[in-house]
């Protein structure tokens, strides 16, 4: 495999790591095997620290294939907690109110879920990379600020309801480019009017890449740090 003309890993991101994390880690496992002191690496669509699967990592040439690869669509499957809230809407922060469940059913959610199907108006999370006046919205968030962000359409061509145990929530989604899936927890317990923050998510497709393609993240830098071992044609 030759990484300066041009690879692309398919790696399972793990619990905790960053994307910039998976990118350096690999990036410097090639420099110290090649001997190659300057080295692109990059990456195919950022995965936040909770959550894990697919990312598409690329080397060498192949960097310039980044912009295509991040418009594919993306599938997620994403576990969410009706009746509380949280100001990252996920479990970066802790739960800033709760609100009861018992009266919801099944086919609230169902209702509910329908209504996110198609293009729709997405405010994304304050907690996030998001731009405001030239400075990360996460910066400001975390300072205890609350500039406001403006609504961007985004499409969600699936919402599939996996399981339904309240208060907590499995789903299935599949959509485009710029999509947070912490906003569309969020925005599921608007409207069910109990709230909801996001708790587990595990993105299991990125354009044609399966996770069941990809390598871990771990066993990814053994397999590229074994000058030993062949490297096998599905990484």
């Amino acid at each position: 495999m030759d990484f300066v003309s041009g690879q692309i890993l398919k790696v399972d991101k793990p619990l905790h790591w960053t994307s910039f994390d998976v990118v350096k880690r690999i990036r410097g496992v090639l420099r110290r095997r090649h001997g190659i002191k300057r080295f692109k690496v990059g990456h195919a669509g950022t995965l936040d620290p909770l959550a894990t699967g697919v990312m598409l990592v690329c080397t060498g040439r192949a960097t310039k294939l980044i912009n295509e690869l991040q418009s594919g669509r993306k599938e997620y499957v994403a576990t969410i907690r009706l009746g509380a809230t949280t100001p990252s809407h996920d479990l970066e922060t802790a739960i800033d109110s709760e609100t009861p469940v018992d009266h919801l059913t099944r086919d609230d959610v169902s209702r509910a879920l329908e209504k996110f199907v198609g293009v729709i108006d997405q405010v994304p999370p304050i907690f996030s990379a998001v731009k405001i006046d030239g400075k990360r919205a996460y910066k400001f968030a975390r300072r205890g600020e609350a500039p406001e962000l403006k609504p961007k359409p985004v499409e969600i061509s699936e919402l599939e309801l996996l399981s339904c145990r309240l208060p907590e929530i499995k789903v299935r989604v599949l959509c485009g480019k710029g999509t947070y899936i912490r906003s569309l927890a969020r925005d599921i317990g608007l409207e069910l009017g109990v709230g909801a923050h996001l708790t587990a998510l595990r993105r299991t497709r990125v354009g044609e890449t399966s996770i069941y393609d990809c390598v871990d993240a771990p066993k990814m830098l053994d397999i590229l740090n074994d000058i030993d071992i062949e490297i096998p044609e599905n990484i």
